[in-house]
């Protein structure tokens, strides 16, 4: 028996007596996060708040196994939130769509979620109609003639079954007393509502594809509820992935188990801390590039510099060398070599141990 087949759904239960105290601890974290952010400069917060939303549409699309172009996703939001960065690049039309369905939730979070909310966050998030190379019902829920709705991880081939989710018929139903409870003014803590909310909303599964990174942006849009701020500076998608495994195993138990829902949300709960750990490393970031900016404000840089530096301070992946430089900002290998001894010269890149072929470069310290 599945989690909605059981006679009083959706009224779940938990122990207050475990639960309360954690909700505490998460909820006096938060207020401590949002102080010390007031305290900074508004450049810093500004930063500090990049880096969050990238890093929550990154690893959100992550989880699901899609990894989406960092440079791109930053782009796509500071020219939405209309920060200035150097660095930007075009951005392709599916990166702006999952951008666009976070920014809604995180800043405008107030707003009533609707049926035909929910269904302009599903187009943005396949403007192809497609899911891959299968066309899907896009803009509204699943359909009869999708068959069963499998919810499933793992690769092609060695899916593991979690749970069945409830017929296409019963989704119109259930989505209108989810959306009913969603807008309600909450009768319990808001952060224990970002996480009913989650489980509930994964339960139903009401779209052919894209359910997962829906719910987690309806989960941000509740606690930035909780937070009563736009101001985003912790990432639960981030640690949702680190703890993928758990995060899996917990939602399986949870559907085939009771109403009490008391192990979920202490995990979940649990998650949420631990993402406000990862501030810490978000705001060591944002004040290394503050500090390198402010170091070499007065040095020019072409486009093409500008956006290899962003790149470096954004936490680069792999080594960098003449043929990634050039492949990356399409230009020939000797116009990268001219880019990088520049950089040297001005004393803002060095060469890194080894040579020949293997001669890699990274930002001074």
């Amino acid at each position: 028996m599945y989690l909605y087949q059981h006679k009083g759904w959706p009224k779940f239960t938990w122990d207050a007596d475990a639960i309360l105290p954690k909700v505490g601890v998460v909820r006096h974290r938060q207020g401590k996060i949002l102080g010390e952010m007031q305290a900074v400069g508004f450049k810093v917060r500004e930063d500090a708040l990049l880096n969050t939303l990238t890093l929550d549409v990154t690893k959100s699309s992550e989880i699901e196994g899609e990894r989406l172009n960092t440079a791109q996703v930053r782009s796509s939001i500071a020219k939405r939130l209309g920060i200035d960065i150097a660095g930007a690049v075009p951005v392709d039309r599916h990166v702006e769509g999952v951008v666009e369905m976070m920014l809604d939730a995180t800043q405008r979070f107030e707003e009533v979620m609707t049926e035909d909310r929910l269904f302009g966050w599903h187009a943005a998030l396949f403007p192809t109609g497609r899911s891959g190379m299968h066309k899907i019902t896009v803009g509204n829920w699943r359909t009869p003639e999708g068959g069963p709705m499998q919810v499933v991880s793992g690769a092609m081939g060695r899916e593991t079954i979690h749970f069945e989710a409830p017929g296409a018929e019963q989704v119109p139903l259930e989505m209108r007393r989810f959306l009913d409870w969603f807008n309600r003014a909450p009768d319990t803590d808001p952060v224990l509502k970002a996480g009913i909310a989650h489980l509930w909303f994964v339960t139903i599964h009401p779209f052919d594809d894209g359910n997962g990174r829906i719910t987690r942006a309806l989960t941000d849009m509740l606690l930035a509820r909780a937070d009563r701020s736009p101001q985003r500076f912790y990432s639960i998608s981030a640690q949702i992935l680190k703890e993928k495994e758990m995060y899996y195993h917990l939602l399986e138990d949870s559907q085939k188990g009771s109403l009490d829902i008391t192990a979920w949300l202490l995990w979940f709960l649990d998650c949420l801390y631990h993402a406000m750990d990862s501030t810490e490393e978000v705001l060591s970031g944002v004040f290394t590039r503050q500090r390198f900016y402010e170091k070499h404000r007065d040095i020019p840089l072409n486009e093409r510099q500008q956006k290899m530096v962003a790149h470096l301070l954004d936490g680069f992946f792999g080594k960098l060398t003449t043929s990634k430089w050039a492949k990356m900002t399409k230009c020939s290998d000797d116009t990268a070599l001219r880019d990088i001894q520049d950089l040297m010269e001005k004393g803002i890149l060095v060469k890194e141990p080894g040579g020949g072929r293997s001669t890699s470069y990274t930002l001074a310290t």
